[in-house]
């Protein structure tokens, strides 16, 4: 079982990002699940939603502690909750930032685990809003591997219609194809 920690604040679609991941591991096959932890229930509030993707059924419920990935879609975060707790030695980390690994401050993770892509600055180019939810998915799949990005394409289309949707498929894809370069640029360095 894979499980992963999604980070953000409320109108980003961090729920929503949860549910689309889940919704392509679907596509693939395989058993998932996903679900909210919400604290205050407002507009900018931190927010967190855990998805599990497995080959078998899953029957855990509760939140995930010990994540394999993190997705973090609010860089913030990073000084005002502790988003790295119980994370998986090797675990996976994918950021939401324009910024540098130095200007965010997370030096400490090897590079072959961080990722940072601008997934805001992608929504807002392709969708008209910076929900950066569907980029980081797109990133997400170039980073582990663990789903296609045909299944994640899939899963927004059955979400969103219209110019919303293929909004979304060009951030993700613009995203994959990002984070794909980026890690083909540390393998050859």
């Amino acid at each position: 079982m894979f499980e992963v920690r999604i980070h953000g604040r409320g109108g980003q679609g961090v729920v929503t990002a949860a549910e689309l991941l889940s919704v392509a591991a679907f596509a693939e096959g395989r058993y998932a699940q996903a679900f909210p932890s919400f604290g205050s229930e407002r507009t900018g509030a931190p927010v967190v939603a855990y998805c599990r993707l497995s080959d078998g059924p899953i029957r855990l419920r509760e939140p995930v502690l010990r994540p394999d990935a993190l997705i973090i879609q609010d860089s913030t975060l990073l000084v005002q909750v502790d988003v790295f707790a119980g994370l998986a030695p090797g675990g996976a980390v994918l950021v939401n930032s324009r910024q540098d690994r130095r200007a965010l401050h997370l030096e400490h993770l090897p590079p072959d685990r961080l990722v940072i892509v601008p997934a805001s600055r992608l929504a807002l180019t392709h969708v008209g809003r910076p929900v950066p939810n569907a980029a980081l998915l797109g990133g997400f799949a170039a980073q582990t591997g663990l789903l296609a990005l045909d299944s994640v394409i899939q899963a927004i289309r059955d979400r969103f219609r219209g110019g919303v949707a293929e909004g979304n498929v060009a951030a993700a894809t613009e995203a994959y194809r990002l984070v794909r370069s980026r890690l083909e640029e540390q393998v050859d360095a």
